[in-house]
C-alpha cells in the first residue's frame, strides 16, 4: 500500500494522525497510511520528530512507500493497527530546510537567468548546502550579481505554489524531468518552474537572505556553498563577531582591520625569515664548537651522535662539524623514524653509499652525496638497528 505523503499538499503541517499498516525489525521500522514526514530525497535530508511518543530517527524513500526509523519500538496497540498514532514534526529542522531549498531553487534559476549556468546536484547540508553548475569559474562581481537579483526576488513576496502536471504535457521546466506520469511542479512566480519532491515555504519573502559563502573547483565545474534565511543571519552575526573580536585584538576600527592583518602576516614572515637565519648561523657555531670540543677515537675520527628533528638548523650543525678534519655527525629522528649522516673530505666514509645501503638493506629509502646524506625507515626499532650498525 502506497504511503499518502501530506507534504506533498502542505510542507507547513507540523502535526497529523496516520494508522500503522506494517513494522519491521521488532516494530523500529514503521509504515504508515499517511505521513508528514519528508524521507532523504533529491538532495534535502529527512525530517525528525515524535512518532506515537518515539522519536524518529531516519525517514527513508522506498520508491512508494515512507519508512519511519525509531528510536525504540512503538507500544503493542499502534502496531496491531487498531487505533491512530499521532505525529509530530521537528518544526526548527522542517522550516530550516524549507528555507534553503526554496531558497536553492531561486538561486538556480538566477544563476540561469544572468548568465546562462545550468545547476547539475544540490546538497543540503547540517551547516550550508551547495550546488554543482555548469560553469568554469563565477567571479566576484558575479556573485554579488547573483545575490543582489535574490534579494530582489525575495523582497517582492512571489508566490511559491505546487501544481501537479503530467510528464508529458509540463513546458517550461527549468531542467527536463526523465520522470513519467504525474509531476510535483514547484515553481516561483516569474523566474523558474521545477520539478521537485522537496518542502518549501509559501512566498519568497519567507526565504530570507541568502548568501554565497564558498566556491570550489569540481571535475571541471563550480560548486557553490551558500546560506539561507535563519542560517544565513547566523553566520553574519558570526561574521561580525569574529571581525569585531579581530578588531579589538588588533585595536584597529574594523574597516581597518584587513589591513592591519596583513601587515601583521608580513611582519610575522619577516620575522620567520630572521629567525630560521639566526638559528642556522647559531647552530653552525655550535657545530664548529661540538668539533673543537670532541675528542678523536683511536682512528682519529671526531664522531658525535644527536637526537632531534631533522631539519635546516640540524643540518646547518651537522656541516659546521664535518667542516673541521676527520669528523662524522650522525643526526637520528625518532618521528619519523629517519637519520641524517655527514662526513668530511677526509673521514674516509661515503655519506650518500653509507646511508644508502644501509637504509636500503632495511626496506627504507636514502640519498644524498659524498658530504650529507638523509634516509627514513618504517619503524623507530628499524631505525635504532641501523644507528646500531653505523656507529
Amino acid at each position: 500500500m502506497p504511503t499518502e505523503r501530506l507534504y506533498y499538499h502542505d510542507s507547513y503541517a507540523r502535526h497529523f494522525r496516520a494508522r500503522v499498516i506494517a513494522a519491521e525489525e521488532g516494530g523500529r521500522r514503521v509504515l504508515l497510511d499517511r505521513t508528514a514526514f519528508y524521507p532523504t530525497s533529491g538532495g534535502q535530508p529527512f525530517d525528525t520528530g515524535m512518532l506515537g511518543g518515539v522519536a524518529v530517527r531516519e525517514v527513508i524513500d522506498e520508491e512508494d512507500r515512507v519508512v519511519h526509523v525509531l528510536g525504540e519500538p512503538l507500544g503493542p496497540d499502534a502496531l496491531a493497527g487498531s487505533s491512530e498514532v499521532e505525529g509530530s514534526i521537528d518544526w526548527v529542522r522542517r522550516w530550516d530546510h524549507m528555507q534553503q531549498h526554496t531558497g536553492q531553487h531561486l538561486l538556480s534559476a538566477v544563476l540561469e537567468e544572468l548568465f546562462g549556468m545550468a545547476t547539475l546536484s544540490f546538497h543540503l547540508g547540517a551547516e550550508t548546502s551547495t550546488i554543482d553548475i555548469r560553469a568554469a569559474a563565477l567571479t566576484p562581481q558575479q556573485i554579488e550579481q547573483a545575490e543582489t537579483r535574490c534579494a530582489e526576488v525575495v523582497a517582492t513576496a512571489r508566490p511559491v505554489r505546487v501544481e501537479f502536471e503530467d510528464a508529458s504535457a509540463a513546458e517550461g521546466l527549468r531542467k527536463a524531468s526523465e520522470r513519467e506520469g504525474t509531476l510535483r511542479i514547484v515553481s516561483i512566480e516569474g523566474i523558474d518552474r521545477s520539478a521537485c519532491g522537496g518542502t518549501h515555504v509559501r512566498c519568497t519573502s519567507e526565504i530570507g537572505l541568502i548568501q554565497i559563502r564558498k566556491l570550489d573547483k569540481i571535475r571541471g565545474n563550480v560548486r557553490l556553498e551558500f546560506v539561507c534565511g535563519l542560517r544565513a543571519l547566523g553566520r553574519v552575526r558570526e561574521d561580525y563577531r569574529l571581525l569585531a573580536a579581530l578588531s579589538r585584538t588588533l585595536a584597529v576600527p574594523l574597516e581597518e582591520t584587513p589591513a592591519a592583518a596583513a601587515t601583521l602576516v608580513e611582519r610575522n614572515k619577516a620575522l620567520e625569515k630572521s629567525t630560521a637565519r639566526l638559528a642556522t648561523e647559531l647552530a653552525g657555531r655550535e657545530g664548529a664548537d661540538l668539533h673543537r670540543s670532541t675528542e678523536p677515537d683511536a682512528d682519529g675520527i671526531r664522531r658525535i651522535t644527536q637526537r632531534g628533528a631533522i631539519d635546516d638548523s640540524m643540518r646547518a650543525r651537522a656541516q659546521a662539524f664535518v667542516a673541521g678534519s676527520k669528523a662524522l655527525f650522525l643526526a637520528v629522528c625518532d618521528d619519523p623514524p629517519s637519520l641524517l649522516l655527514a662526513a668530511s673530505a677526509d673521514s674516509g666514509v661515503h655519506a650518500e653509499e653509507c646511508v644508502k645501503a644501509a637504509v636500503t638493506a632495511a626496506g627504507g629509502h636514502g640519498g644524498g652525496n659524498a658530504a650529507l646524506a638523509q634516509g627514513s625507515v618504517s619503524s623507530r626499532q628499524v631505525l635504532e638497528d641501523i644507528i646500531r650498525s653505523l656507529l
